[in-house]
């Protein structure tokens, strides 16, 4: 007993100095990188229940500042690996405008920094132009996208180095902030095709099947390659399931109205993201199969994970859709009632929509069937393209 106690001492001693040994950039653009998905969050969630959008809302503050940490410290990173660096420093980094010197994270941050930065100007000038929207998907709010995107790639790269250079006993410690960013960039990823694939009532139409077997894996399957967890797919989707069910149920405790006419739904608190998508679910099944073919078969491992990711989506969304559409969702856990003040509330609110439908108008379970073998194929080639990736990032030290 003495000597188990001994080695769990020992163990736990490990893990303070491995903790205590991270750099602090590394902390800092994964923190900031996890403010601009709240941010994002929270945005889109003003657009749905004030309507009123100027750059000076606290959901664009925060994005914004997010965005001018991560670019600094990684400005500071670049500047001290050139000037004040060691050689190894050196030796392992990115070199830009044949004298600037960083890591490859570094680098992709930075763009992205300059990127949101630019996006705000452009934003004021839109809706100076076109008036304000309350769209996610407009050309100012892609180049914000884009921006975001590239930190929370910049962020997960300066991780996933990290972690292919800790030594063995640092690497646990590493591969938990990797997944942890992984998390929050596959969290914005979801947050994106929102407005496509997210809703219960689009759930029984093999569209949303296309869009999130195409979406997730080409991102998710990669990560988790990459990865030294267990259960990396597993532990990444489980951190974007808490980040979006923290932000639903917070949002909801404030109160809110709308400021931009048409009013056809006068909500009276800020109106959240719907529920996230089950996706542990299916990302359990490509562990296990990911777990059971090894490396060195990817194209037999990407057309099993495409056939598992597809059916496990199918057997968990098409009944969880219906429960979000009865009157027991209807509460602020699943907020599965919560629509915009824009929306004209109807009986359309209950049903399904985007249903597979032949030339009567009928649902079809053949044309369904057709277009689940699509999204199929889609999460088949999405699988082996994020392999490919998944590959390349596991030797990335720089």
């Amino acid at each position: 007993m003495t000597s188990i106690a001994a080695d769990r001492v020992a163990v736990q001693s490990r893990s303070r100095a491995a903790v205590g040994s991270i750099p602090w950039p590394l902390y800092a653009v994964v923190f900031a990188s996890t403010c601009i998905v709240v941010g994002l969050i929270w945005d889109i969630s003003w657009h749905r229940t004030v309507g009123r959008d100027t750059f000076w809302t606290l959901a664009h503050v925060l994005e914004q500042v997010a965005a001018v940490v991560a670019g600094l410290t990684c400005g500071w990173i670049v500047l001290h690996t050139t000037f004040a660096g060691a050689p190894e420093a050196r030796a392992r980094s990115v070199r830009f405008w044949r004298f600037f010197q960083g890591p490859l994270g570094a680098w992709v941050c930075i763009w992205g920094t300059l990127m949101m930065i630019t996006s705000a100007p452009f934003d004021n000038w839109w809706h100076n132009a076109y008036g304000l929207d309350v769209k996610i998907i407009s050309p100012p709010h892609m180049v914000l996208a884009w921006g975001m995107f590239a930190i929370q790639i910049g962020a997960m790269l300066m991780t996933l180095s990290a972690q292919n250079r800790a030594a063995e006993e640092d690497q646990r410690t590493y591969s938990i902030i990797y997944a942890f960013a992984a998390g929050i960039l596959v969290t914005m990823i979801a947050t994106v095709i929102m407005e496509e694939a997210s809703i219960a009532n689009e759930m029984h139409g093999s569209k949303f099947y296309m869009v999130t077997g195409w979406t997730i894996p080409l991102f998710l399957i990669g990560l988790s390659r990459a990865s030294k967890l267990r259960w990396p797919a597993t532990t990444i989707t489980a951190i974007y399931m808490a980040t979006s069910l923290a932000m639903i149920w917070i949002l909801q405790l404030f109160e809110a109205t709308p400021m931009l006419a048409p009013i056809y739904n006068p909500v009276t608190h800020m109106v959240p993201s719907p529920f996230p998508l089950l996706l542990i679910v299916p990302a359990f099944a490509v562990d296990l199969v990911m777990q059971r073919v090894g490396r060195g078969r990817d194209w037999r491992l990407a057309a099993l994970i495409g056939l598992t990711w597809v059916l496990a989506m199918v057997a968990v969304h098409w009944f969880w859709a219906e429960f979000l559409l009865t009157p027991a969702a209807r509460n602020w856990f699943f907020a599965s009632d919560q629509w915009s003040y824009d929306a004209r509330l109807g009986p359309w609110r209950y049903e399904f929509h985007n249903l597979d439908r032949d030339g009567a108008g009928k649902w079809s379970p053949l044309l369904f069937a057709r277009g689940i073998g699509i999204a199929v194929v889609m999460s088949m080639v999405a699988s082996r393209l994020s392999l490919y990736l998944g590959n390349g990032m596991s030797r990335v030290k720089r």
